[in-house]
């Protein structure tokens, strides 16, 4: 970058609504240019001239790369990045980042409470309370669930999912888990396959990313082979799932309850689902505090500061970590 360049704010792009301290901090670094949301058809003549960045939580597809030809950084808001075509970016060039780490602790949080309160039924005691059942009828009945007794797979051991195995740890509760591949050096026992993982559990817990490789992975044999006694609870994403047959499952007695913070097509929820007394349900709140989503903001934003600034991204995905900066 020449010195007259360096004088001229950086343009960034962002598509649709964006985290409020975020959009503070690129206000302050960069020159912040706005669209309704990242679809080729509505980038300008001028955001095709002088977008260098994007920040988004998302949705950014080939077609809006193609769009932008001096684009050089996809800050992605979120860990998750599967609506973001890294591939692609990677053969423009492109450097593609993510916020891992700040959220894993928050989330591993929810998928505990998330598994409590469907165990344990709390919403549905809360709500008793609530409307004065306790006074005209008296205790809420025993839940028919615990997690007494209960094994743990965990369908993703990255980060948060290791979180999560060391929270129910605690609980005094075996965990297995099923990745693509071992984990070196860690100690839970090991499935090759995710029917192996189901087989062996009772309480199944998605923490998986999205993409065609897990898409609808828990399907109708995974539910069957998790028994009648089994739990599912999905943290990760919605399309991991078969959600008409987790319905159905629900439905018939195939598995006993289960727990969800995300689905298929957000924030639209199968009415089956809605209509389960068996299920607990959350609007992708996992790491939706302030706290976490502002260290989320600060990361995204930090990303972009860095790769303008010293020219190198600080949470590079995978994909591009060999993308280099232009001249």
């Amino acid at each position: 970058m020449t010195k007259a360049e360096a004088k001229v704010p950086v343009a960034i792009l962002v598509p649709g609504h964006f985290n409020d301290h975020a959009i503070g901090r690129i206000d302050k670094a960069f020159q912040r240019l706005r669209i309704e949301r990242a679809d080729p058809s509505l980038v300008t003549e001028e955001m095709r001239r002088s977008v260098r960045g994007i920040a988004s939580f998302g949705g950014i597809s080939a077609a809006m790369i193609d769009a932008l030809p001096n684009l050089e950084i996809i800050a992605n808001f979120g860990v998750g990045y599967d609506s973001v075509d890294a591939n692609h970016a990677a053969r423009r060039g492109v450097m593609v980042t993510n916020t891992p780490d700040v959220l894993t602790e928050e989330v591993a949080d929810t998928t505990i409470g998330l598994l409590i309160n469907t165990v344990r039924e709390m919403y549905a005691a809360e709500k008793w309370l609530r409307d004065g059942d306790w006074v005209k009828k008296g205790n809420y009945p025993l839940s028919r669930l615990t997690l007494r007794g209960r094994r743990i797979g965990i369908f993703g051991m990255g980060r948060i999912g290791l979180a999560v195995a060391h929270r129910l740890e605690a609980f005094g509760l075996p965990i297995a888990y099923h990745n693509r591949r071992k984990v070196e050096g860690l100690s839970y026992e090991y499935h090759a396959t995710l029917r192996g993982l189901a087989e062996a559990v009772d309480t199944l817990i998605c923490i998986a990313p999205g993409g065609a490789a897990t898409e609808k992975a828990i399907n109708a044999e995974i539910l069957s082979a998790l028994g009648a006694n089994g739990v599912f609870v999905n943290i990760g994403r919605g399309s991991t799932v078969d959600e008409a047959a987790l319905a159905t499952a629900l439905e018939n007695g195939t598995i006993a309850a289960a727990g969800l913070d995300v689905f298929a097509d957000e924030p639209n929820v199968p009415q089956a689902l809605l209509d389960a007394p068996n299920t607990s349900l959350l609007p992708h709140v996992g790491s939706a505090s302030d706290h976490t989503r502002r260290a989320m903001a600060d990361l995204c934003v930090d990303n972009l500061v860095s790769w303008f600034g010293e020219r190198r991204p600080l949470t590079p995905v995978p994909e591009t970590i060999n993308v280099k900066p232009r001249a």
